[in-house]
């Protein structure tokens, strides 16, 4: 078990004043099985007119927020505790070969597996792909244990692609990053989501936090941390299991969920509308910080 402390700050810096804007965050780190969060505070500068929280269709928490007052800055920071726990060791789980899975996706006969359907189906970020699918294949080949699969899948992208910052946007599409084989945890996730959809199966993008840890001998700078990103994979019965491409593991107790759905696009950390504003620069900086 691990408790944290979370802090997410977004900085916008604009080159001309916005009249108004309005905005929705997912900064709220959920209550599940594995993890249990006090309410979020969220703060916004300049103050804001309104500010509410709902539950989303994928069961998220969001908050949405509307600034009137003319301004060239918006700042919003989130602040959170999060208690962790390592969660089941897929090891463990006497789970079904991968083939048994899209089969019983493809006729659900439960709610949940019913529910989890929708996750086999393509989404703004993530097409199916008849290369990817076979670039997965290597992994999950006729009868494997889908969880073993889906975490030497996980191996598999950490050891064939490369971790380089500034090479690829929101919009780099997956057929660049998968020709290049670089990019960062939102690519990796997005990649192994269309890969494991495109044999059929359900898969979920995951964003939340992940704890880092300074070089020895040096104190952790402030700011030092940042989103993260992974996948997870439906098994009927069982439910979700979340796997990290990025670090090639299953997530563990230092893993902080935030939010699920079909990708980013859903889970965006903010995103909105403004009035104004020119050019603008984006600073973020968050600090998980175990306590």
């Amino acid at each position: 078990m691990a408790e944290y402390s979370v802090t997410h700050t977004t900085r916008y810096s604009y080159s001309e004043k916005v009249s108004h804007c309005q905005n929705i965050g997912y900064l709220s780190p959920q209550s599940d099985a594995r993890q249990t969060c006090s309410p979020t505070e969220i703060s916004v500068e300049p103050a804001t007119v309104v500010l509410a929280e709902h539950t989303d269709y994928f069961g998220n928490r969001v908050c949405y927020f509307a600034v009137e007052e003319p301004h060239t800055e918006l700042v919003v920071t989130g602040r959170t505790r999060v208690t962790t726990h390592a969660g089941a060791d897929f090891r463990q789980q006497n789970a079904p070969a991968w083939e048994s899975v899209a089969d019983a996706l493809r006729n659900p006969a439960d709610e949940q597996t019913l529910l989890a359907s929708e996750f086999t189906l393509p989404s703004p970020f993530v097409p199916l792909s008849a290369t990817f699918a076979d670039y997965a294949r290597a992994v999950f080949t006729p009868g494997r244990n889908i969880l073993e699969a889906a975490y030497d899948l996980a191996c598999k992208v950490r050891e064939d692609f490369k971790y380089e910052q500034k090479t690829t946007s929101i919009l780099t599409p997956l057929s660049e990053v998968f020709a290049r084989r670089t990019g960062v945890c939102q690519d990796f996730a997005h990649f192994c989501v269309s890969a494991l959809r495109s044999l059929g199966l359900a898969a979920q993008y995951v964003s939340g936090y992940i704890e880092t840890f300074p070089p020895a001998g040096k104190e952790k700078l402030r700011g030092s941390d940042a989103s993260h990103a992974w996948f997870a994979v439906y098994v009927p019965g069982s439910g979700w299991f979340d796997f990290d491409p990025t670090n090639a593991k299953a997530i563990s107790e230092e893993f902080i969920v935030t939010a699920r759905g079909r990708d980013f696009g859903d889970v965006s950390p903010l995103r909105g509308i403004l009035f104004g504003g020119g050019k603008h620069v984006l600073k973020v900086e968050v600090d998980v910080n175990r306590l």
